[in-house]
């Protein structure tokens, strides 16, 4: 019999109360931790009106206050302005600055100048790549600024499939939320008190139209989630997980390609060097402080 999503056991989630408030701790300690050691005055965060970007400035206020988390909201399209005003509404919930940048112009010049010069054919993916890296440059202009650190949103679950922009969403300073999947996000949320309609709304990257993450990933995330818990951290192989969860073979094993596939995503870049010891060409420097 072939398990439905609705019936995925939570395999190793931490989403009882006592591992939700243990791992909001762990997080918030980690963001103050990585901030004091950094010697910066706060994070940026790129609101999206989402429930991984309203979990993080969530978390990250708790870790060091209001006045020192600012947020992006940073829509390219008429209609994303439902996303922009939940993104202000969680802003407004917790008491930090939120500035909107419009990168609709950006987006245009970019499609008008480099993308026919580049390759004379659109392409709607390079074209959502893009805009994530806009929004990236967005960012990094903000923390650089201001002596802010960039607080990326992607959770665990986007991290293993490489659902997000090398350089783009991926591109940050701390992940607070990269090893706890999306079902671990939706708990935080609710104990969070992140408001109902965010966290019930589909998850979407927002890169074009009625995107879904569920349309261009093939399954709900309480499925997906399940499966990754079985292959990469209890390493059951593709048949193993399947024989587990009851579903086909065909299935875990379209997401043991994604995982792999993405490497590169995940991986430092490539150098000549890349695999040797450790040169110690920097032992002499730190050991003066």
């Amino acid at each position: 019999m072939i398990a439905t999503p609705d019936e995925m056991p939570s395999f190793g989630f931490r989403t009882a109360e006592d591992d939700v408030a243990a791992t909001r701790e762990q997080i918030t300690t980690f963001i103050a931790n990585r901030v004091e050691d950094a010697d910066a005055d706060g994070v940026v965060v790129c609101l999206s009106g989402g429930i991984d970007s309203s979990v993080t400035a969530a978390l990250a206020v708790e870790a060091l206050g209001p006045e020192r988390v600012r947020g992006l909201v940073l829509p390219a399209r008429k209609d994303d302005s439902a996303a922009q005003f939940d993104a202000h509404l969680v802003a407004d919930r917790l008491d930090i600055t939120a500035t909107t940048v419009h990168l609709a112009p950006m987006l245009d010049a970019f499609e008008d100048t480099v993308a026919p010069a580049v390759s004379p054919e659109a392409d709607k993916l390079a074209r959502g790549n893009a805009l994530a890296r806009m929004r990236a440059t967005t960012a990094y202009y903000a923390a650089n600024s201001r002596n802010l650190l960039v607080c990326g949103t992607t959770n665990r679950t986007e991290w293993l499939l490489g659902y997000f922009t090398k350089y783009g969403d991926g591109a940050a300073d701390i992940r607070p939320l990269a090893d706890r999947y999306k079902t671990e996000v939706r708990a935080l949320a609710a104990h969070l008190d992140v408001p109902r309609d965010i966290r019930e709304k589909p998850p979407s990257a927002g890169l074009w139209r009625d995107q879904t993450d569920a349309e261009e990933l093939g399954a709900p995330y309480s499925l997906i989630d399940c499966i990754l818990t079985k292959l990469v951290d209890e390493d059951l192989g593709v048949e193993g997980a399947a024989a587990e969860l009851g579903v086909s073979v065909d299935r875990v094993e379209r997401y043991a390609d994604m995982h792999l596939a993405a490497k590169h995503k995940r991986d430092a870049v490539p150098t000549p060097s890349t695999g040797d010891s450790d040169t110690g060409l920097f032992h002499e420097l730190e050991s003066q402080f």
